[in-house]
């Protein structure tokens, strides 16, 4: 498979890694890293989960948008939510892996259709295509 790459970013990481700054080149966001205090950390920053979860949510909610609107599937509600819930811990053959949960609302919308938006949704996000078959990801339609 191949990617017409039409934007790139580019973000550094300092210190110890998951303890240190994370940010982008250009100075636009930077982080503090901490590991949770479920992995030993202070918690008393932010963590690569975080991140990750924070932009999966904003992605897959604007690919049921592009869904939704392209293949006429309806409308999106201005008020629809997509919380991303993104764990981590040991894998069973060693080092360490993830799992993501994502809770769909969509107020309004009919369920069969909600659902065949979520599918579409997964379908043109590349968050959902870039962990499929890697990472369990769950969806669930609230």
């Amino acid at each position: 498979m191949s990617v017409d790459v039409k934007y790139w970013t580019e973000a550094h990481a300092t210190g110890e890694g998951r303890n240190g700054t994370a940010g982008l080149a250009d100075g636009k966001l930077t982080v503090t890293m901490t590991s949770p205090v479920e992995l030993g950390g202070s918690g008393k920053g932010h963590n690569p989960e975080e991140l990750f979860a924070t932009g999966y949510a904003a992605c897959f909610l604007g690919a049921m948008r592009f869904a939704a609107s392209s293949e006429k599937l309806g409308t999106v509600p201005a008020d629809a939510k997509v919380k991303a819930h993104v764990g981590i811990g040991p894998r069973s053959d060693g080092g360490f892996g993830l799992a993501v949960k994502l809770v769909v609302s969509l107020p309004g919308v009919d369920r069969d259709i909600a659902e065949k938006i979520v599918e579409r949704g997964h379908f043109i996000c590349p968050y959902s295509n870039a962990t499929k078959g890697n990472i369990s990801v769950e969806t669930e339609l609230a």
